[in-house]
Parts: structure tokens; C-alpha cells; sequence
């Protein structure tokens, strides 16, 4: 019996089971791009072939850009036999892997593959064409145990994207993961989202695939939207997956195939997605990348608010600076494409672009717009380009679920205060007065980080200027006084307030002692708090048989121990006599009697 018809016998004989990580969409890229591969086998032969199991540890291939083709990627892939060998080198720089695959064949008993990932671009980029090494690949010690199985192999592969004027506007998409088709699931369904289909004009799909053999085609082939796809006489139409390369059009990249076709009569213009379909009754294949090119002249409009700036405190009017993107596109985004605003989902504005934004290119602008009073004062505003108001749009893109932009909002609020209260102090005179309101700061603020100052005027208060600072020894010359007082909070928004200052007629102190000597002390009938405070006084002095012996009023000097009326100023004999004060005040509408000590001597 032969290798091919043992090897399909044990196939057989074995139920068989795997492991696969589904191939996703990795990168997406828009503009003037293109792809190659690069790479190569580690097999000396393709296994099914080998006599005895033998494997390279090195190989390699030749990177031949055209001129103005500039590197924008490169992702190296490398897979093999066994569990896996995640530290290589490239060109002698050490690689190590920062995504990694896996599956397990179990065929009676287990066989693992691997493959890896390592994302390149900056050392390709810095080397450019040339020719490009893989070392340290060791898959030696599984060799053994998978030749059993003619499952033995290793090799690697760089996909690279490079970019070039000259070329149409494209669409590339780059998808992997480690997916089978064999003789176990001889089916293999692969959906290729993200698409978008604007001309399919010289469509290609590439692939990178691990362990197909020339010689295995039972029922293997490579399909498309239900399409069969070929390349022959490289890759025909019964065996997609030989050990070729489609770039150097060789058929000896031994149990690896780096094989690109064109696929534009096989998508249609619109799609969206693509179904990739495997199927093989024998020959064991893994799918680790697939990269799409798609001729795509489509713009992507994105947007983003760079400020919001409110009218005023208090104000529900707010002004949004914005900027219109048109950057992962591949044609320009024309003018009036309609942008709306919504508070907490609730659409409140709509403008539209002003003019033509080129690929890579943007323009700014702005709105007023006024919250609904339904709206709180801290909501989500959420910005939406290519978007009517009620969630639809009139333009096709690239992308279309990234045209939202969405941020939190405070509207600023004049601060809450407590009010303060009137502030009374006596008298001194023509209704002036001293006044203490240096612990009003602490009774006033609501919030330890607000600004309290204290302001004569309320122009004064308004424009933050003139600020009282002897707040603890504050002389009125007239009453009432209206403070006006500016609460500022952290957002710079303030209220004002204001509270009065106020005097009142404080019962008089009455010195009851006079000696009319001129020594200073005491030469006059002195009562504090009454002059210029009780205006409408009216004093009077009697001896202890009752006459009248003087009156005083505002107008008068204080008593100074003399009768009135007297001959020569007859001054009154030392001795006690008898006051009645009529102060003629409404809070005092009893007159203030007592006695006085008058001494001459």
C-alpha cells in the first residue's frame, strides 16, 4: 500500500476532531494600497512525499517592490508541527509572537499545529527589497511523531501592504485566525464581513495556508459566492491548495500555498460580505490569513466635538465646535452631508458640511443650539454625521457605524447661596455705624470652593473690582448701606446678592457727675450716644426744690453747671440735682430721669 492510500486508510480507520479559531476581519486599509506575499517552506519536500522526516530551521525569500510602491505594512505569519515555537528571528532581529493560533488533529491520538503572529512593519520598512531571512523556526522535536501522519511541516509568510500613487482607490481588508478543511470536516464555510463592493474591477483575494499537499486532491477545491476559483495550470480548479506561490509562480513551496485570484466576476457590486467556501476528501488544510483588494471610491465621513462653549451662566444656549472628518476614505465627502445633534437621544439641531472635504482632509465648524427644558442640566450630547435627524443618512461609506462622536455636559449654573441677613449696629451719629460681616464668607457659600467678596456697588460686585476688605471693622457713614456681595464658583459662573446695613437709636450712656472747673475732666453734663443721634432731644435740670435750672437740646452746648437766665452766670452750688431726658424717639417714649453730682472743687 502506498504513503497516500495508507494515509487515507488511517483517516478512515480514526474519528477525527479539531480545534479552530475563526478568521476575523484584522485590519482594515483605504486609499491607493495594494498586497503581496512573501515567503517560504521549511520542508525540504512536501511530506507526503518525504521518505524520511527532515526540517529546516531557516529559509528564505525575496521582498521585489515596484518604484513608488511604499510599505505601509507587514505582518509576519509563521506555523508548523507541534505546539509551537513562538521566538524566531527575521533577518537576525528577534521576533516574538504577540498573537498565536492553535489546532489539535485528534486522529486516535492528538497532533498539534500552531501558527503565529508578529506585526513587522518597521523592520521591513526600514530594510525594504531585499532578501528576507526566517531563523530559529524549531519544530524538529515533532517531526518524528507527525511523519508518522505525513503531517510534518513548517514554513513562513509576510503579507505585505504597500501603498502607491499611481494606484485606483482601493479597499483592503487583511482577516486571519486557523481555520481546517480535511477529510474529517471535508467542508469549510468562511464569511468575510466588512466589505464593500463599489467596482469590483480587478478584485483579488489572497490566502495563506499551511500543510496542503500537491498530491492530495480528492474532492478539494476553493470557492467564492458558490464559485469555483482557479488558477491554472498553478492552481487548477481540483487542487487549490498544492504547495504554490502565485507571486513567484512556483509549485514548490512544499505543504504551504501563498496563492492569490482574481475574483471580479465572482462579487457583485453592493456586497457587503463575501462566502468563502473549502471542501477536501483528503487533503488536511489550515487557513491562517486571508487579505481582500476591493476597488472602493467611497468617502468615510467621521466627526468630533473639539469644544463646547455655553452662551452664558444659567443658560440653556450652548455653542458646539466641530470638526468633519473625511480620513479612512477612498473619495471625497461632498458638501451638505446633513450633521445632527442629539441631548440624551433626543435630536436638537441639525446642520449640514459646507464644502467639499478631500480624502485625509477635514473641516471645522460650528452651531448654537438650546437644550430643551426636558433635558437635565448634566446630559449626554452625542454628535452624528451623515444623519437627517432620525437616524438615517444620504451618503454610502467605507464604514458606516462610525459617524457618532459623544461626550458628557454640565451646563454651568450660577452657584447656590444662602442669603444673608440684614446686618443692625447703634448709632454713632447721623445714622453711621461700625459693622462686623467678616464671618458672613462662611454663612453665605454653599460649597467650600466658592469665592465670596464683598462690594459697595453692584457694578462693583458685577465686575469683580473694589472688593471691601476690613470687613470686621466696616464704618458706614450713612445708613441704611446696601453690600452687595459675588459668589463665584469653580466654573466661573457667580451670582449676586446683596443685604443691608442698619442703625439704631441705642439707649444714651448719662455720665451723672459734672465738676466745671476747666481741669478737662468732667467740666460738662456729657451723655454719650445722645447728640446728632436723638436729632429732637430735649434736656432738662432741676435743683432738689424742683426749678428749673436749665435746658438743652441738639442745638445747645452740654450743661456746664451754670443757671439760666442768671445774673453774671451764676453758677449752681455744689450739690445733687435732678435730669429729666425727653428723647422724642418712637423705640423711647419714656423720658430717662436721675440725679447728677455737680462739684466744684
Amino acid at each position: 500500500m502506498n504513503i497516500r492510500l495508507k494515509l487515507l486508510f488511517l483517516l478512515l480507520c480514526f474519528q477525527a476532531t479539531w480545534s479552530q479559531q475563526s478568521i476575523t476581519l484584522y485590519n482594515q486599509f483605504n486609499g491607493r494600497y495594494d498586497f503581496t506575499f512573501v515567503g517560504n517552506t521549511l520542508n525540504e519536500n512536501e511530506n507526503s512525499f518525504q521518505l524520511s522526516p527532515t526540517i529546516l530551521t531557516s529559509s528564505s525569500a525575496n521582498l521585489n517592490l515596484g518604484t513608488g510602491d511604499n510599505i505601509e505594512a507587514a505582518y509576519l505569519y509563521w506555523a508548523g508541527c507541534g505546539t509551537g515555537d513562538f521566538n524566531i528571528q527575521l533577518n537576525g532581529t528577534p521576533i516574538n509572537a504577540t498573537r498565536t493560533f492553535s489546532n489539535i488533529l485528534v486522529q486516535g491520538t492528538d497532533y498539534n499545529f500552531f501558527s503565529a503572529f508578529a506585526d513587522v512593519t518597521s523592520l521591513v520598512q526600514s530594510q525594504g527589497n531585499g532578501t528576507y531571512t526566517v531563523s530559529d523556526l524549531d519544530v524538529s522535536s515533532f517531526i518524528n511523531y507527525h511523519f508518522e501522519n505525513r503531517t510534518n511541516f513548517a514554513g513562513w509568510a509576510m503579507v505585505i501592504i504597500y501603498k502607491n500613487n499611481a494606484l485606483p482607490l482601493n479597499q483592503l481588508n487583511v482577516y486571519d485566525g486557523l481555520q481546517v478543511v480535511s477529510i474529517a470536516q471535508n467542508f469549510l464555510d468562511v464569511s468575510l464581513n466588512a466589505l464593500n463592493v463599489i467596482d469590483n474591477a480587478d478584485a483579488k483575494i489572497g490566502f495563506v495556508a499551511w500543510e496542503g499537499d500537491s498530491g492530495l486532491e480528492v474532492n478539494e477545491t476553493l470557492r467564492i459566492n458558490g464559485n469555483i476559483i482557479s488558477n491554472p495550470p498553478l492552481n487548477p480548479a481540483t487542487n487549490a491548495f498544492n504547495s504554490t506561490n502565485s507571486i513567484t509562480n512556483s509549485n514548490q513551496l512544499y505543504n504551504m500555498d501563498l496563492d492569490v485570484y482574481n475574483i471580479q466576476n465572482n462579487i457583485n457590486i453592493g456586497d457587503t460580505s463575501a462566502l468563502i467556501q473549502l471542501t477536501s476528501g483528503q487533503d488536511y488544510v489550515m487557513i491562517n490569513a486571508i487579505v481582500t483588494k476591493l476597488n472602493s471610491q467611497l468617502p468615510d465621513a467621521t466627526i468630533e466635538i473639539e469644544e463646547i462653549v455655553p452662551v452664558a451662566c444659567n443658560s440653556r444656549e450652548i455653542t458646539i465646535n466641530y470638526e468633519a472628518f473625511n480620513v479612512n476614505a477612498t473619495a471625497n465627502l461632498n458638501p451638505n452631508t446633513p450633521i445632527t445633534f442629539y441631548a440624551n437621544g433626543i435630536a436638537i439641531g441639525t446642520t449640514f458640511t459646507q464644502n467639499t472635504i478631500p480624502i485625509g482632509g477635514s473641516e471645522t465648524g460650528s452651531i448654537t443650539l438650546t437644550i430643551p427644558p426636558s433635558i437635565p442640566l448634566s446630559f449626554t450630547l452625542t454628535v452624528v454625521i451623515d444623519d437627517t435627524g432620525n437616524g438615517t443618512g444620504v451618503v454610502t461609506e467605507i464604514i458606516e457605524n462610525n459617524n457618532n462622536f459623544s461626550l458628557e455636559v454640565n451646563l454651568l449654573t450660577a452657584p447656590v447661596y444662602n442669603q444673608p441677613e440684614n446686618q443692625t449696629s447703634c448709632n454713632l451719629g447721623f445714622t453711621s455705624g461700625i459693622f462686623d460681616f467678616s464671618s458672613y464668607e462662611n454663612e453665605i457659600k454653599t460649597n467650600p470652593l466658592h469665592v465670596v467678596t464683598f462690594h459697595e456697588t453692584q457694578q462693583d460686585a458685577q465686575n469683580n473690582t473694589n472688593s471691601i476688605v476690613n470687613t470686621n471693622h466696616y464704618e458706614a457713614t450713612t445708613t441704611p448701606k446696601t453690600i452687595w456681595v459675588r459668589i463665584e464658583n469653580e466654573n466661573g459662573c457667580y451670582s449676586i446678592t446683596s443685604f443691608l446695613l442698619l442703625t439704631k437709636n441705642c439707649p444714651p450712656i448719662i455720665y451723672n457727675a459734672v465738676s466745671p472747673n476747666n481741669d478737662g475732666l468732667n467740666d460738662l453734663f456729657f451723655i454719650k450716644g445722645l447728640r446728632n443721634i436723638f436729632l429732637n432731644f430735649h434736656l432738662e435740670v432741676y435743683n432738689r426744690w424742683g426749678r428749673l435750672l436749665w435746658t438743652g437740646n441738639n442745638n445747645t452746648p452740654d450743661w456746664n453747671g451754670k443757671a439760666e437766665n442768671s445774673i453774671d452766670g451764676e453758677r449752681v452750688p455744689s450739690g445733687t440735682y435732678y435730669y429729666i431726658l425727653h428723647l422724642n424717639d418712637p423705640d423711647y417714649p419714656d423720658a430717662l430721669t436721675g440725679y447728677l453730682q455737680v462739684k466744684w472743687e
